[in-house]
């Protein structure tokens, strides 16, 4: 008889290992609190108009590819790929901005057009950030962070400095010109953390960035989540939308025994959760957390954020389908984040505008946009303060890019802290986990097998390896790993 396994949430990396998991013929059932599929990639339509709730970029392409692999399939079997060139844009004043180009000779030159010299330095860079990814690939990240020892080997012992010395410290050493430093710090942004705070070892994400491209699904994002949900669908997974898991039962040998899901009880050989990790424990008895309510608080999170959706009667010029505004000081937004949380005053801010090279995103003629402000996790959130910072922004991007559009709004929706709350759970409101800190990396990340329950585990953007889609991806593979190891 087929082993049964509940999931909670329905986000990238419970969707991974329920493939996984029902492929090695485990009974797969996945609970989502919320009507969609998807968990935070979900999707909001309105008026003709197509956005992305979560992510919007779609980095390290071969992250996806050897998911799909593993089943005999390919990301083109789901959705179709468009490489990005411009991969994005960064502004850093008005009328003065940077576009990244897709291919990497053109980013060598503008490297060098900057800063004379600079190109070599790059060159150098990117050869140890594609030589770190490689490690990281092949020999890290699929690892389950049980112990230390995972990440000692002969290529890790050899870079040990770089666990040590910081992504800051490594670009400034050679690089001295500001808004070509600003877009080399840029992609660590992505792991959550200050570029101050981020091992050197994670200049990785700069060999994603520049050297594997910058790529869009037609459709966006959420045409990867039904791809995978077409996937475990076709390997016997069940999906149940609306099923709000209240309580996570537990045997008087501290084993798991099932859920308790909209008042009824599923009894359960196993249990993941996708969902936030404080949030599932909350859902266990006392003694049977991990993680007390302290070593939460004792915790860098990853920024939660404020978003705006908004759809516009005209197409925005002068900017890209991934478009950053830099024209502020990011050291004064970063410590409204990470040192003193508050709500910042000149924010820094990213726009996709997905309808530059995706139709589907917005009638014919008309603009979609998505903003995102990185915030401190619970900060207080009111429709006022949302609405004097969509202000705020709005009227920076005119600015800067030298054009109205206020009067070209027809709808904006917002999505900040008490959303991220209130629909999925999430720990202070936060958007991406825990931050890749190096007190927060590999083992030293809460732990994908209980410690305490038998048979229960966790996945996703606060487990290993990170926060990020392709982790997610990973960390759906290790928890399958690990529990199917331990059945």
């Amino acid at each position: 008889m087929k082993k049964t396994i509940y999931i909670i949430g329905s986000g990238f990396s419970s969707l991974s290992a329920s493939c996984y998991l029902a492929k090695a013929g485990y009974k797969v059932i996945v609970l989502e609190k919320n009507n969609t599929l998807g968990g935070r990639a979900r999707q909001l339509k309105k008026e003709g108009f197509t956005f992305d709730i979560g992510p919007t970029w779609y980095w390290m392409p071969d992250v996806f590819e050897k998911f799909f692999s593993d089943f005999n399939k390919h990301p083109s079997d789901y959705y179709h790929l468009n490489k990005l060139d411009p991969a994005y844009q960064v502004y850093f004043g008005k009328d003065d901005s940077k576009l990244v180009s897709g291919n990497i000779e053109e980013i060598h030159s503008m490297f060098e057009a900057e800063e004379k010299g600079s190109s070599l330095h790059l060159r150098e860079f990117l050869t140890s950030a594609k030589n770190n990814y490689n490690t990281a690939i092949k020999d890290l990240v699929y690892k389950p962070g049980e112990s230390i020892s995972e990440l000692i080997t002969p290529v890790t012992i050899k870079r040990a400095g770089q666990f040590f010395s910081t992504i800051r410290k490594t670009i400034r050493k050679k690089i001295k010109n500001e808004k070509l430093i600003k877009i080399l710090e840029f992609p660590v942004l992505f792991l959550g953390a200050k570029p101050s705070n981020t091992p050197s070892f994670y200049n990785f994400m700069n060999y994603a960035d520049f050297g594997l491209g910058t790529w869009h699904p037609n459709g966006g994002m959420f045409t990867v989540v039904t791809g995978m949900v077409t996937l475990a669908q076709s390997l016997g997974v069940e999906f149940i939308t609306e099923a709000n898991v209240e309580q996570i039962k537990v045997s008087k040998n501290n084993k798991v025994e099932g859920l308790i899901v909209n008042g009824e009880f599923k009894k359960s050989d196993s249990i993941l959760s996708g969902a936030d990790y404080h949030h599932t424990e909350t859902l266990l008895p006392k003694e049977n957390r991990q993680y007390s309510e302290k070593y939460w608080s004792n915790k860098t999170f990853a920024p939660s954020a404020l978003l705006f959706y908004v759809g516009l009667s005209k197409p925005v010029k002068n900017v890209s389908h991934h478009t950053l505004f830099f024209d502020c000081d990011f050291e004064v937004h970063a410590e409204s984040i990470y040192d003193t949380p508050k709500w910042p005053e000149d924010p820094l801010f990213y726009v996709s505008f997905p309808s530059k090279t995706d139709a589907s995103a917005a009638p014919e003629g008309k603009e979609a946009a998505t903003f995102l402000i990185p915030l401190a996790p619970g900060i207080k959130d009111t429709n006022e303060i949302r609405e004097a910072y969509f202000k705020k922004i709005i009227t920076r991007l005119e600015k800067v890019t030298n054009q109205t559009i206020k009067e070209n709004i027809i709808f904006k929706e917002s999505f900040c802290v008490n959303d991220f709350k209130e629909q999925y759970n999430s720990y202070q409101g936060n958007a991406y986990g825990l931050a890749n800190t190096l007190m927060q990396t590999a083992f030293l990340r809460p732990k994908i097998r209980s410690k305490k329950v038998k048979n229960l585990f966790f996945t996703g953007q606060l487990t290993v390896p990170g926060p990020g889609v392709p982790p997610a991806l990973i960390s759906g593979k290790i928890a399958a790993d690990l529990i199917l190891k331990n059945s």
